[in-house]
């Protein structure tokens, strides 16, 4: 017995030499790593620094926008004051200047500085004492004597100090939760009821999916929703267009190719002129400029000028649609290749807006009596109803009751409700599926991803084992080897490389959870991004956090594990806080060389340049380079924040190093996002969804919450004095009462606001926008009548049945209050015909603006206009005029080629916001 003891005696003094080996391989992991990203910052800031002044197109573009409504006031600030610029603006009008979802995600970002300010100086004044003073574990020095696993076994009425502070902490959260909730639901609904936002077709439509047969025309939607306050202002029932939609991308390929081929032909035709300009003047006979342009007028437009095989050309695919092989076929003239195929599509798209206005003809009576139109009754339709349609309401707050009220009594019969949907913001595709269909495609898309979860921890663990790869080779005899590289590199190996390589693992994930969120059915943008936040989170913890904490743990633990089976419990309690030091290294690369990154922005300033030289070729390509929104996608900005939230949380007390670092983090996090919002980033209000973000995140903060308190329970129920008997059964049992307090909180917090986070409540009903045609009480009879007496006109005027209900009609032939600002009738020439392929425009009563509201664009957009330069010799002009002949809009309004032979612009395309 006695050389038993001795044995195991051995084995524990070995495992203890590892833990100090493996101890210090740690701390020079997290140092190396915080010299080597706190380098990365420095060199980064003062990069930023000095290039900020002189690249205002990158750091500041909102400053230099053509449009008045996004431009903001250029950042003033000296080259060395520029931080406290940033700090001292008002991160309040980051919604003034981008929305409410950037707005609520900088508020989130202060949300978090807030909350741990406190606890990192309460923590780091309490715990580090707790755990490092007079008490240790063998082998334990460096960062891991102020974890939680340094309390000795001797030491443990030291545990009530964690207890008492989780009690505190996490009711300080609870407190900020409950205020910022509120908040959230006050500023949201503020923002709903806006006078800008309230009048939004946005604002007061309901996009209803899995309508049956019998309700799908105007007269049985009007009739079911009359019931609402003011009534249906406009039904836009959703059709099955077939090949419709490919022709629309076809006319816009078109257009662009277009536009390319016309200001190469230019710019090809000026340079031959100069040539042939110098050649003159070198023979003695001198010609004035202006001689030069007179004589080109009069002799032959830019084609005539440039030989065949210097014209723009290219070569058709081969082969049947989809499959066809690109760059494979014949070799044809572009531009009089595009000329004709926008002027097919043209025809095209028009044939098929005019089916649809006669199948928009009021429906035969009904032949079962029942006042409905039943599948039996309609007669067969080149382009059928969809199961959906969009429901625009006179009274705003009739939207949101229409959207929180049962619709049908059926099962899953019109149960699919969307409200605050934009135009620009529908998915098209998704708008035709069967509720039981979405549910189907719904559970086979949770269960790829769940797939995806596991297959996707073998390369993740990978990573968790680099990331302590000082314990394995210690045990693994085939790794040895690297217990014997200098200290130095394997601090790099195991600080600086796994968080790029998770990093990098992460990057590939949002491509395939966004087409899984879409082949589920979701029918809006916004709805995949919210969608992808949910799903994206859930890889991050599981992946990011918890299989990385396992494996690195477990790691770090192995020797001790396998020399000794009986003390797994007190082994894996020791070591899993150790695991911290991973974290701690990514907490540093995101606050420092993260943040300093997202300051320098050196890809983009690259590719900014980059791209200007090898795409800019037209206006349009230049203006989007230029002047192109800037902006973030939620799905995947949110949760690697939230991620940083749920690592912090759980570490707080276990590792409260963490604390500090993740609040200088998180301020850093919030200078730069407020900065990028207020300069640099333009969201689309298009994209808007009022903050509906926020309340996700902060569903993800309980999620940091509950995986603490467990971690720290277990921990509490695994604890051990020297005798081997459990030594912190109380400090679990109230850990156990945390977790219930937390989840009853939740759920309060859920119920309470739940509802009022995506509906507008009836006392608030007197400041919600009402239509100016609340003023006219027709009945409903009346304005069916109007709706007949108006698809009857379409079946004539050859209308969409997705138009409006009573638009007001432009003359084709005149111009309309569409165009774009700061175009005129010289710069945009029209073909006599309708070569637009839009009889109707789509023109608002009141303010006569175009709104083409929620007709596809297949059936309702004009084709946009071909941008290109004007020029010195004026060829450009009679391009246009070629066009026009064509029956091919073009436009040279805001647009020229300068002395060097490059394209300028100085407003926007002229046909933004139409198209």
């Amino acid at each position: 017995m006695s050389r038993i003891n001795a044995e195991r005696g051995r084995l524990v003094d070995k495992s203890s030499s590892d833990v100090s080996s493996a101890s210090s391989a740690t701390t020079s992991t997290f140092l190396t790593a915080l010299v080597f990203n706190g380098a990365v910052f420095a060199i980064e800031v003062a990069a930023f620094t000095l290039l900020r002044p002189y690249f205002k197109q990158i750091y500041e573009p909102r400053s230099l926008s053509p449009s008045k409504d996004e431009r903001v006031k250029p950042f003033k600030s000296g080259m060395f004051t520029w931080p406290i610029h940033i700090f001292t603006a008002d991160y309040r009008d980051v919604q003034k200047h981008n929305g409410t979802d950037a707005y609520f995600f900088v508020r989130f970002l202060r949300l978090m500085v807030r909350i741990l300010l406190p606890i990192w100086v309460i923590s780091w004044a309490v715990l580090l004492p707790i755990t490092s003073v007079r008490t240790s574990v063998p082998g334990n020095d460096g960062l891991n004597q102020f974890s939680y696993g340094n309390v000795a076994t001797d030491d443990s009425p030291r545990y009530a100090a964690h207890l008492v502070l989780v009690y505190i902490f996490t009711f300080w959260i609870f407190w900020n939760i409950k205020r910022e909730m509120a908040n959230f639901v006050t500023v949201r609904q503020l923002h709903l009821i806006s006078e800008k936002h309230g009048k939004t077709v946005q604002a007061n439509t309901v996009l209803v999916t899995g309508i049956p047969a019998r309700f799908l025309s105007e007269g049985a939607l009007l009739k079911m929703y009359s019931a609402l306050p003011g009534g249906v202002k406009r039904v836009w029932l959703n059709r099955d267009l077939k090949d419709l939609p490919s022709i629309y991308d076809r006319r816009l390929s078109a257009t662009s190719k277009l536009e390319s081929a016309e200001t190469s032909l230019i710019l090809t035709a000026a340079k031959l002129k100069a040539k042939e300009a110098k050649k003159t003047e070198k023979s003695g006979e001198a010609v004035s400029q202006q001689g030069l342009v007179d004589a080109e007028r009069d002799v032959t437009l830019a084609e005539k000028l440039v030989p065949d095989n210097k014209r723009p050309t290219h070569r058709l695919p081969v082969g049947p649609m989809p499959f066809s092989l690109p760059c494979m076929g014949q070799s044809v003239d572009t531009i009089e290749w595009c000329r004709e195929e926008i002027r097919t599509c043209n025809e095209l798209l028009q044939k098929g807006r005019d089916t649809i206005g006669h199948e928009n003809l009021p429906m035969p009576e009904d032949t079962n009596g029942d006042g409905r139109i039943d599948a039996e009754d309609r007669p067969d339709q080149t382009y059928p109803p969809l199961n959906s349609a969009f429901i625009t309401f006179n009274h705003q707050l009739a939207a949101h009751m229409a959207a929180a009220s049962l619709n049908h009594h059926d099962p899953y019969r019109m149960t699919d409700k969307f409200l605050e949907v934009s135009p620009e913001d529908v998915i098209w595709s998704n708008l035709g599926l069967n509720p039981y269909e979405r549910r189907i495609r719904m559970l086979i898309s949770y269960g790829v991803t769940a797939g995806l979860i596991i297959l996707w921890a073998f390369p993740v663990a990978f990573v968790g084992i680099v990331s302590n790869i000082k314990g394995l080779c210690q045990k693994a005899y085939w790794l040895a080897w690297l217990c014997k590289i200098p200290p130095e590199v394997l601090g790099i190996i195991q600080g600086i490389l796994p968080p790029v390589l998770l990093a990098v693992l992460m990057m590939l994930l949002p491509i395939i959870l966004r087409l899984l969120a879409k082949f589920e059915g979701i029918p809006t943008r916004t709805g995949l991004e919210l969608s992808l936040m949910t799903r994206f989170f859930i890889f991050q913890v599981i992946h990011s956090f918890l299989i990385v904490t396992l494996s690195s743990g477990i790691i770090s633990a192995l020797p001790g594990l396998l020399s000794n089976p009986t003390s797994i419990p007190a082994l894996l309690a020791q070591h899993l806080p150790g695991a911290s030091i991973f974290f701690l290294t990514y907490i540093l690369l995101q606050g420092l060389s993260g943040v300093a990154g997202g300051f320098l922005a050196i890809v983009q300033l690259v590719l900014y340049y980059v791209k200007l030289f090898i795409l800019g070729s037209t206006p349009r390509s230049v203006y989007n380079i230029k002047y192109g929104r800037r902006s973030v996608a939620w799905g995947t900005l949110f949760p690697g924040i939230t991620l940083l939230v749920v690592i912090t949380l759980a570490y707080s007390i276990i590792a409260p190093i963490i604390n500090g670092l993740s609040c200088a983090m998180f301020f850093m996090f919030y200078l730069l996002y407020k900065y990028l919002f207020l300069y640099q980033y333009t969201q689309s209000p298009e994209s808007d969804t009022g903050g509906l973000f926020f309340p996700k995140a902060i569903q993800h903060m309980f999620v940091g919450l509950y995986i603490q308190q467990l971690c720290l329970c277990a921990l509490f129920f695994l604890a051990q004095n020297s005798n081997k008997k459990p030594a912190a059964v109380p400090e679990g049992a109230l850990m156990v009462v945390l977790i219930a307090f937390t989840a009853m909180f939740h759920a309060m917090i859920n119920q309470s606001y739940g509802p009022l986070r995506h509906f507008l409540p009836l006392s608030i009903a007197d400041r919600c926008y009402r239509a100016p045609e609340l003023t006219d009480t027709a009945s409903l009879s009346e304005k069916q009548a109007a709706a007949q007496a108006h698809a009857e006109n379409d079946a004539d005027g050859a209308g969409p049945s997705s138009l409006p209900s009573s638009p007001v009609i432009a003359d084709k032939e005149g111009p309309t209050k569409g165009t774009a600002a700061g175009s005129s009738q010289e710069a945009i020439t029209r073909p006599s015909a309708d070569s637009t392929g839009s009889r109707r425009a789509f023109v608002d009563p009141h303010t006569g603006a175009v709104d083409y509201g929620f007709a596809h664009p297949a059936i309702s957009r004009p084709q946009r206009i071909v941008w290109f330069p004007q020029d010195r010799l004026g060829l450009a002009a009679e391009e246009v005029q070629a066009n026009a002949a064509a029956e091919v809009g073009a436009s040279t309004d805001g647009a020229v080629v300068n002395e060097k032979g490059h394209v300028e612009i100085s407003a926007p395309p002229p046909d933004e916001g139409r198209v």
